[in-house]
């Protein structure tokens, strides 16, 4: 079982996407030449493959965002309460998926995405399409002082994301901070799609690390631009990143 959002993208537009929860999709999927997962690491690193590749993909290096122009290559993501990005050029013929949990989105994982597609595909904000994916709610997000400190230091607008629970505690709302560097980044709010659906909420469907106290499982998230007709099974890989 996975979660899709046409308003976002579906095949008539030249993408296949999903949000993974904790029942696995059933069957391959006859259209992906290959496969794209990382080590993701909290941090604002992207890696862009910009050459055909076959068959399942691991690369080295910490990465928390992968970018594409290759058709039938499927970028994917693993969560268990961060936030699950989905982010589509449909002019440009650009696709990316982003792990932000909330180091990496204080970080700027976010903005640094749109970067790497603007510098590498020409990508402009304003012409994305961007899905937010089910991720731990706002309801159920308590951090402490670290966190909030990272956050009054990173974002301008941190107070509007934030309810105080108890002294040098808060509810964080991590959807909105994603949501709101990807406004500041240039994105209009009209392309900006979510899920609204807590991880933390909803153990029949989805994987929590914060419910559970453990990382039981994660749930896989995807993209991918769709094969052109006549397109090869026989792709060769190369890798680069910014």
């Amino acid at each position: 079982m996975v979660i899709t959002v046409p308003g976002f993208a579906d095949d008539r537009q030249g993408v296949r996407h999903f949000f993974g929860t904790r029942h696995e999709p059933t069957g391959p999927d006859r259209a992906v030449h290959a496969v794209v997962s990382v080590n993701q690491v909290h941090g604002t690193d992207v890696l862009v493959v910009d050459r055909p590749v076959a068959g399942t993909q691991t690369f080295d290096g910490g990465w928390d965002a992968l970018v594409t122009d290759q058709p039938g290559v499927l970028l994917t993501v693993r969560t268990a309460d961060c936030v699950p990005m989905l982010i589509h050029d449909p002019v440009h013929g650009v696709v990316a998926a982003v792990h932000a949990g909330w180091r990496g989105a204080v970080a700027g994982i976010v903005p640094k995405t749109f970067a790497v597609m603007t510098k590498r595909f020409g990508s402009q904000p304003a012409s994305l399409r961007m899905s937010i994916g089910p991720s731990v709610g706002f309801c159920c997000y308590e951090v402490d002082e670290p966190v909030l400190s990272r956050l009054r230091a990173g974002y301008a607008d941190w107070r509007s994301l934030v309810q105080e629970t108890k002294p040098d505690a808060a509810r964080l709302n991590l959807r909105g901070l994603v949501h709101g560097q990807a406004q500041l980044a240039g994105v209009r709010e009209e392309g900006i799609h979510s899920v609204s659906l807590c991880t933390v909420c909803h153990p029949a469907l989805f994987h929590s690390y914060r419910r559970d106290g453990m990382a039981r499982s994660t749930m896989v998230s995807g993209i991918m631009l769709a094969p052109r007709r006549g397109a090869s099974r026989r792709r060769r890989g190369k890798r680069r990143a910014d």
